[in-house]
C-alpha cells in the first residue's frame, strides 16, 4: 500500500469570506486556520499547501469572553535593550483591529516557510468591505 501524496495540478483553491461580528476570537481563529491549511479536505498534505483563501471581514466586531479585553496583552520588542512594549487587547482593537485575528491565527499555524506562506492567504478587514469581489468568495458560516 502506497501513501499519497498530493501535488500542485490535484488540488485547487477557494474564497471564501467570514463575518466575524460576534464571533469567539479564539474559536473562529482555530477554523480559519484549519481552512488556511487545508485540513478540511481529504487531499490534505501536511508539507504542501492544500488550503483555501479566506477573507474576514467585520474584524473590530469579534468578541472575547471573560476579562481578556482588559488582561490580555500582546507583547511587541523593537530588538533594543528595553525596547519592548505591551498592549492591551481593548487597546490593540482600537488602533489595528485586523492584527487581533491575524496574531491568533499565525499563533496557530506552523512556524517555518510554509506558516509564513499561509499566513498571506488570509485577508482580514475591519470594516465590512473588501476588495476581493472579483474571486467571488464564498460565505462560509462558522
Amino acid at each position: 500500500m502506497k501513501t499519497y501524496v498530493a501535488k500542485p495540478e490535484d488540488f485547487s483553491r477557494d474564497w471564501f469570506v467570514v463575518d466575524a461580528t460576534d464571533l469567539v476570537l479564539g474559536r473562529l481563529a482555530t477554523q480559519v486556520a484549519m481552512r488556511l491549511r487545508g485540513k478540511h479536505k481529504p487531499i490534505f498534505t501536511p508539507h504542501l499547501d492544500t488550503g483555501d483563501f479566506i477573507v474576514v471581514v467585520n474584524a473590530e466586531k469579534v468578541k472575547l469572553t471573560g476579562r481578556k479585553w482588559e488582561q490580555k496583552t500582546y507583547y511587541r520588542h523593537s530588538g533594543f535593550p528595553g525596547g519592548i512594549t505591551a498592549t492591551a487587547a481593548k487597546r490593540l482593537v482600537q488602533l489595528k483591529p485586523e492584527e487581533l485575528l491575524r496574531t491568533a491565527v499565525r499563533g496557530m499555524l506552523p512556524k517555518n516557510r510554509l506558516g509564513r506562506q499561509l499566513l498571506k492567504k488570509l485577508k482580514v478587514y475591519a470594516g465590512p468591505t473588501h476588495p476581493h469581489q472579483a474571486q467571488q468568495p464564498q460565505p462560509l458560516a462558522l
